[in-house]
């Protein structure tokens, strides 16, 4: 019989599919959900493995040996993060995480702990795929030139990443095994409907050294679902069609252009669908069985955490480029300047924007300014004057910190996020991408602004009616966590390590360790020091303390 010790984490949209297909292989042992419902389906479809609330069962669980992440993809790093740390291999679905440099410390910290990590870029276990870069090493198409993507469909709309990160990184990754290089030129253009921040139509277009150029497109307001790939070769085009049926997925156009008194013609012949059926099955399936086979054998697995980083290399390379559009500015990479790294771009913004390597007080790599010394500023951040900044933070690209405000030590400041004026920061926060921090916040040490999440300074704003002499202040208390797309409305206290739910409306305040859901939020429990929620005697399952409750 074989040994069950594989767990899954998050059991919804997606994940109820690994669920399903690692059961299927016999080695399923644990799923966890924080949802009841999903947990209760779970325990009536698969009444052979355990289900629970608490990921702590499956990291304190020693005969659990990979943990499959099926997670939003804000919590991607935190989670393999800590399942690593406990000694297990990791599949962590697409994309790896939500910024490169969390992304480097994943594989750095695999690397440390000598695990697998394994990202769920499932086309390359497609059939479909799989005999398409067959017949491409094989010649059958001639020499590369162009690589065209289209993913559409209407719906799942997420909040917590945009388009881009939701359906790009599939597209990206074959496009980057196909070419076997990386771009020398990214652009992408997009438009933002549902959301003033959240792109839900992207294109982008991506140009290699060798001359292959190639593209990708997607949309969540499509009316219809497509997910098609067209390579197109010097002696013929391969088109992988994902909806078709098995027969017709992958299909061979050996048309060619020929010249003719210097003109190209083309040269149409006969479509041949191609037979997939000798080495076709589920393609989760067979993603599944790479991550078995990655655990068994030691060695890296096709889509291991490097893959995957070189992946999230060209998704912030894109979303750069969809920033400065809205900016105004040109293109990430200009193709003239013969810049070909992740290093090199930032160098270049640097240049572009007038600061020298004696300017910028760069020293061994890291960028320090003169006037925060030890404190770490992307070239693209605005930091107006009269703001303090502790040692040790971090500020990421397009963030904007106003005049009066204060930042402790240690923090780490996401992409496009606006602080103050007069905002105060304490040390050893993480406050996401896309987070206004406005003037009467005040975030205590450690507190985590998940991405997207929302204060509000003003109770009843309108914008043609000045109001500022009417602020109303928020405190949050130190180690509180702000869940994603949640919103404080102003005027409250959260307290000590409170921890407000993904999309939470908070009315009132928060008493402390109080976990908060809904709209409006209401307490649903008590939370940990170390986030883990609590059981009815309050004692911690993963760190031990005991929550004693102030009468």
């Amino acid at each position: 019989m074989t040994e069950k010790r594989i767990a899954v984490i998050g059991a919804g949209y997606w994940g109820k599919n690994l669920v399903r297909n690692f059961h299927q292989l016999g080695v399923l042992k644990t799923i966890c959900d924080g949802a009841a419902p999903i947990r209760a389906e779970m325990a009536a479809a698969y009444q052979d493995a355990a289900v629970t609330a608490d990921m702590a069962d499956i990291l304190n669980d020693p005969a659990i040996t990979g943990v499959v992440i099926a997670a939003p993809a804000a919590c991607h790093y935190d989670i393999a993060s800590r399942t690593l740390a406990a000694g297990k291999h990791v599949f962590v679905e697409k994309p790896l995480s939500l910024t490169y440099t969390d992304g480097e410390a994943l594989v750095r910290q695999a690397a440390q702990v000598r695990k697998t990590l394994f990202v769920g870029h499932i086309l390359h276990y497609h059939a479909a795929v799989v005999r398409l870069k067959e017949m491409i090493r094989a010649g059958k198409i001639g020499r590369l030139q162009y690589i065209y993507s289209r993913r559409l469909s209407l719906g799942k709309i997420r909040r917590e990443e945009n388009i881009l990160w939701s359906f790009a990184p599939h597209d990206i990754s074959l496009i980057l095994s196909l070419t076997g290089e990386e771009p020398c030129y990214v652009d992408s253009v997009g438009n933002n409907f549902l959301h003033a921040r959240i792109p839900d139509v992207t294109m982008t277009n991506l140009k290699f050294p060798s001359g292959i150029g190639a593209h990708i497109f997607v949309s969540w307001l499509n009316p219809f679902k497509e997910q098609k790939l067209v390579v197109v070769g010097g002696n013929g085009m391969l088109v992988f069609d994902d909806t078709e049926p098995v027969e017709r997925k992958l299909v061979l156009y050996p048309h060619t252009i020929d010249w003719q008194n210097g003109l190209p013609v083309p040269n149409k012949a006969e479509c041949r669908p191609i037979d997939l059926q000798d080495i076709w099955e589920e393609p989760l399936k067979a993603e599944c069985e790479a991550f078995l086979a990655a655990i068994r054998s030691g060695a890296p697995p096709l889509t291991s955490g490097e893959e995957g980083l070189r992946v999230l290399k060209i998704l912030e390379l894109s979303q750069q480029s969809l920033e400065q559009k809205e900016r105004g500015f040109d293109s990430v990479i200009p193709e003239k300047a013969g810049i070909h790294s992740f290093q090199e771009l930032l160098d270049s913004r640097q240049k572009n924007a007038g600061m020298t390597e004696e300017g910028a007080g760069i020293q061994e790599g890291n960028r320090l300014t003169k006037a925060y010394p030890g404190v770490f500023i992307h070239p693209t951040a605005i930091i107006d004057d009269n703001v303090a900044i502790g040692k040790g933070t971090k500020i990421w690209h397009f963030s904007h910190i106003l005049s009066g405000s204060a930042i402790g030590e240690n923090c780490n400041i996401g992409q496009n996020v606006v602080i103050g004026p007069d905002a105060a920061i304490g040390a050893r926060c993480k406050i996401q991408n896309n987070v206004s921090v406005y003037k009467g916040v005040t975030l205590e040490d450690g507190v985590f602004c998940g991405p997207s999440m929302v204060f509000t300074n003003i109770y009843n704003p309108r914008a043609e009616i000045g109001k500022m002499d009417q602020v109303r202040p928020t405190l949050v208390k130190r180690g509180a966590t702000l869940g994603a797309n949640c919103t404080i409305v102003c005027g409250h206290t959260i307290g000590r390590y409170a921890f407000i739910g993904a999309g939470a409306v908070v009315t009132k305040d928060v008493p402390d360790h109080a976990l908060m859901a809904g709209n409006p939020a209401r307490q649903i429990g008590w939370v940990c020091e170390c986030g883990e929620r609590l059981p009815a005697d309050r004692q911690c399952p993963l760190c031990g303390k005991t929550l004693i409750l102030k009468t």
